[in-house]
């Protein structure tokens, strides 16, 4: 059985800014239990001038391309861009020749290479509200803006640095009951999107 593989991703954009390019971040966590814990990677990259759409989209396809092999993954994010594209707009982008009924489509080419990437695993994908106390979804936030901060990139999958940030956060009197070695999880509770035509 392929493995069950736990993302969580965020995106980040400082400013966006019309006069002047806005840096990005996008990142995230990859978890997976192999008994007696987890074993949990990090990934971050970044543009020097870009959008938080486009960032939302990168999130998932660098960690989608750095499973190198079939994966069940459950795909947690707070865009709404990313999940509703990917759960309900790009079955009848494809089925029109990609193209949407109101006009063309933005950032086409992330979405071909994210449904590429996506085509080689099982994605379950996920909607939490940001900033909302999810520690894993602002830890995601924390790697991405980051990212854009320094203009930096994790040159792939390196070993997470959850637990110390958890550290520090606990120290401030953050995220006190919450238990980074448990084993598989009940997620956190999900919010139903209602769909929004094909991405008009």
């Amino acid at each position: 059985m392929s493995d069950l593989v736990f993302i969580h991703a965020d995106e980040s954009c400082l400013g966006n800014r019309r006069d002047r390019a806005s840096p990005g971040g996008a990142a995230g966590l990859i978890e997976v239990w192999k008994d007696p814990g987890w074993v949990r990677r990090d990934y971050w990259i970044s543009e020097p001038a870009t959008t938080n759409n486009r960032m939302a989209l990168r999130s998932a396809i660098e960690p989608l391309n750095a499973l190198k092999r079939r994966c069940r993954i459950r795909f947690t994010s707070d865009s709404q861009y990313l999940v509703l594209g990917m759960s309900e707009w790009v079955p009848g982008w494809i089925e029109r020749g990609w193209k949407r009924k109101t006009g063309p489509i933005e950032n086409l080419e992330l979405w071909r290479g994210l449904v590429e990437a996506a085509s080689r695993h099982e994605v379950a994908w996920h909607w939490i509200r940001g900033h909302a106390g999810h520690p894993r979804n602002e830890y995601a936030n924390h790697l991405a803006t980051e990212a854009a901060k320094d203009l930096g990139e994790s040159g792939g999958l390196v070993p997470s640095a959850i637990e110390e940030w958890l550290v520090a956060e606990r120290d401030a009197g953050r995220y006190l009951d919450f238990d980074d070695f448990a084993g598989p999880r009940g997620e956190w509770p999900e919010v139903t999107l209602a769909g929004d035509g094909d991405g008009s």
